[in-house]
């Protein structure tokens, strides 16, 4: 006779900022995707993140690969809010040149 599994609750919650972070941690499903995306296992995601637990992330990961669509609408909508924030702060701090201006502080200082 098989033991009765319980269904556990996916390990992710939004904060109030609405980004969805992994268990009680600051990582972002966001980050979890990424990684895995770019090929690493959930063994090597949990080493590049100790903070996570390797059973929520094997739960995450099984959360994206069953509401793909999903998860991937949500990655786009939090690209396209970041990208309108840095268009705001690009446009309040113009980035050209600050390379140049730092130096130039940095000469009249006498470094």
């Amino acid at each position: 006779m098989m033991p009765t599994m319980a269904a556990e609750a996916v390990p992710i919650h939004a904060d109030t900022d609405g980004v969805i972070r992994v268990g009680n941690t600051r990582v972002t499903l966001d980050t979890i995707v990424a990684a895995f995306s770019g090929g690493a296992t959930a063994e090597e995601i949990a080493q590049r993140y100790p903070t996570l637990e390797l059973a929520d992330i094997y739960q995450v990961l099984g959360y994206y690969l069953h509401r793909t669509s999903e998860v991937e609408a949500y990655l786009e909508k939090r690209g396209a809010q970041a990208a309108a924030v840095r268009k705001q702060n690009e446009a309040r701090f113009d980035p050209r040149g600050v390379r140049d201006r730092l130096m130039a502080r940095r000469s009249r200082r006498g470094q």
